[in-house]
């Protein structure tokens, strides 16, 4: 089991130019947890997520690591500790799939040494853990999207940190595969103590998956705790506006929301 690390934001303050997207916020990582980070389009969910991985410098406010600002650490010592998939990443042009998923291998590595076992092993763990062991050899480019999606998670497993966070990390998968990533994360959360932090849309997974929901809406928190406590039709009302029925989901039974639409009220 890894060791609980701490990470937090106090009185956050992000902003793209002059377009303040968070404010003010408070918020502590709930650590060997799995938190999903959920809301309505625009509301701050990746913004949140990429000052957390020190890829979006505060207006003001900080974001602490451990109790210290993770700027003054060096890069290959914090990226030993939190590892991010961003929502949108790009591969170089060419690179193959073993190639790009042992980059994730970097941060444990120094700047002369050659690859240890241990580095080829957490790679084919990785690859066999995505399904994506048989992709090994072919070029990231020639991938389709749930494909590539499937290699860069295998990435971010290769880098074997204390926490992950991930932007949306079922984009572009079909239903079976966004379960078995769900599933592989929740397994990695279980075995290694990793604490998982995740932008999901699909709110029904997110109250499935997670053992806290962070509810954002305008830039601020509009809720956080277990999905059981807190997921309302008032809430969702609040954060989505929308109109909705909660329900027990038969399989797990967490919150399930049935939303109503316009057209299916009675």
């Amino acid at each position: 089991m890894t060791r609980e690390r701490t990470l937090s934001a106090q009185a956050l303050t992000l902003a793209y130019g002059d377009r303040t997207v968070v404010e003010g916020l408070d918020y502590t990582v709930a650590p060997g947890q799995i938190t999903a980070i959920v809301g309505a389009n625009g509301c701050g969910k990746s913004t949140l997520l990429r000052a957390l991985a020190r890829l979006l410098s505060p207006a003001a406010g900080h974001v602490l690591l451990d109790g210290t600002d993770p700027r003054t650490r060096p890069s290959k010592e914090v990226a030993r500790i939190v590892g991010l998939l961003p929502q949108s990443p790009v591969a170089p042009e060419g690179i193959v799939v073993s190639d790009l998923v042992g980059r994730g291998r970097h941060p444990h590595q120094g700047t002369f040494s050659r690859w240890s076992a241990a580095d080829y092993e957490a790679v084919t763990a990785a690859l066999e853990a995505t399904d994506t062991l048989s992709l090994a050899d072919r070029a990231v480019d020639e991938l389709s999207g749930g494909q590539r999606q499937r290699v860069w998670i295998a990435m971010a497993l290769a880098q074997d940190t204390d926490i992950l966070l991930l932007d949306e990390p079922t984009t572009f998968l079909d239903v079976s595969h966004q379960v078995e990533v769900l599933d592989l994360l929740t397994d990695l959360n279980h075995s290694r103590g990793t604490t998982i932090v995740m932008v999901l849309h699909d709110l029904n997974l997110a109250a499935r998956y997670a053992d806290e929901l962070v509810v954002m809406r305008a830039g601020g928190i509009l809720a956080t705790g277990a999905p059981r406590d807190i997921l309302t039709s008032d809430l969702v009302r609040e954060a989505f506006g929308l109109e909705s029925t909660i329900i027990p989901d038969p399989v797990s039974g967490d919150p399930l929301v049935i939303p109503a639409g316009r057209h299916h009220v009675r």
